[in-house]
Parts: structure tokens; sequence; C-alpha cells
């Protein structure tokens, strides 16, 4: 009974060395193909892995694709976005070093109570490294390399060229990167004119761009946009006279 014992041990063990080795072993192969993190701080990349990820799918069923970005200084953005964006995505992008890990761990334990990605998890700096390096798949190992570039770009990088190449580069529709190309689509405006109604009707869509759009009224997208709007109230982003001003 008890060598029975031992070998189950050993076998379970060597599985999770296996398994270890094999994530690991994921993740590095992910990396070594990276070009280096701080050629970011002052060079803007020519495109990204998502660019080239959707061009490859247009491509695949023969469908005409268009690339629409175009760059818009950090500073020249409109705050009201930039608060939207982080009261939507990241809250508490400015205080961690590139990982929320309570939200990492909650979005864990909701992944595997439902057995299925429910809940990504990942910060302004994670959903970047995907972006531009990494692709849309959903694994563990995917997930890890997301984490293991997160803090590599948050120990090279500044918090707000990080925030200014999101706001750039995320996706915002299809064949839209960027908030500047957002806005002249969706508003016939540029990104530092945008007032609290149209950025948080943008910074909604973030969840599922290609699903969405800011004038979408599902009662999904109407909960997302009073919810953007309560919390910058909350965190005085927004003054009572504009939170009551808004249409939705």
């Amino acid at each position: 009974m008890g060598k029975k014992k031992n070998t189950k041990i050993k076998f379970i063990i060597i599985l999770t060395a296996a398994i270890v080795f094999y994530f690991a072993g994921s993740i590095a192969v992910d990396l070594m193909h990276l070009p280096t993190i701080d050629n970011l701080s002052k060079k803007n990349p020519a495109k990204t892995a998502l660019m080239d990820q959707r061009v490859k799918e247009a491509r695949a069923k023969k469908k005409p694709y268009r690339i629409n970005q175009s760059y818009i200084p950090y500073n020249s953005i409109s705050p009201y976005l930039k608060k939207a964006v982080l009261v939507a995505e990241d809250a508490a992008f400015f205080s961690h070093q590139g990982i929320d890990y309570n939200e990492l761990r909650e979005a864990i334990k909701a992944d595997w109570e439902k057995k299925r990605w429910a809940r990504g998890g990942s910060t302004i700096t994670m959903q970047l490294a995907k972006n531009l390096y990494l692709s849309t798949s959903k694994s563990l190992t995917r997930k890890g390399s997301e984490v293991v570039l997160a803090r590599r770009m948050d120990d090279q990088l500044s918090k707000a060229r990080i925030f200014e190449l999101y706001l750039n580069y995320i996706e915002w529709g299809d064949g839209i990167f960027g908030c500047q190309a957002a806005s002249l689509v969706y508003f016939d405006c540029s990104a530092s004119e945008l007032d609290p109604e149209l950025a948080i009707r943008l910074a909604s869509i973030i969840v599922n761009p290609r699903k969405y759009g800011p004038f979408t009224d599902t009662k999904r997208m109407i909960t997302r946009r009073k919810w953007i709007a309560h919390k910058m109230l909350q965190y005085e982003h927004l003054t009572q006279a504009e939170y009551d001003a808004l249409t939705f």
C-alpha cells in the first residue's frame, strides 16, 4: 500500500514539474521574439501584433482590411477620456507595478469556477503588452507572457508613456486603432475635443470594440456607461453639473 502511495506521489511531482516547465518554456518562446522594450520610451511602433493578426484574419476570409490609426500626444488627449478609460479599465493603474494582483487573483478564481475565460483581470499595461506583442488568444501561457511583459514595461517606461501608447494603439473598432482615429470616425472630432459624454461612450466600448459602438444602446452598454459615469463622479473626475448633463 505504501509503495503504491509513494509511486502516486512521485507521479504527481513529475507531472507538476512537467506542467511548470511547459508553461515556462512557452512563455520563454513568446518573449524570445520580442524587441527590447526600452525602444518604446521615445519611438512609436509602426504596427502592432494585433494589427498583423487582424490583417491575416481578413486575408483568410478574403476580405479587404484597412488599418486606420493616427497618433496624438498624451498631453493633447482629452482629460475626460483619460479618466473614463482609467475608471473603465484599470482604476489602480498609477499605483500598481503593471499588474493588479488582487484583480488577477479574482479573475483566475472566476475563470476556474465558470470553466471559461469569464473575466480578464488585465491591467492597462497588460492589455498594451498583448496588443503590441502577443495576440488575442486566451491561455494560461499567454497570460503569463502578459504578466512578464507588463512588469518589464513598468520597470522601463513611465506611467504616462505606457498610457499614451495604450490610448494610441488599442483597438476601438474594426480596423480602428487608437483614440484619435476612433474620435474622428465616430464623432468627427479630435480626441482632444472629447467632452464627458463622448469620452464615456468611447471608453465603454473597449470591452468589445468589434461588437459594440459608442452609440450601441444594448442593456449592457447603457449599464456600462452609467457605471463609468457614476465612478467618475465618485472619484471627482466629473462635477455634479457635468454628470447631470449626460444624456444616458
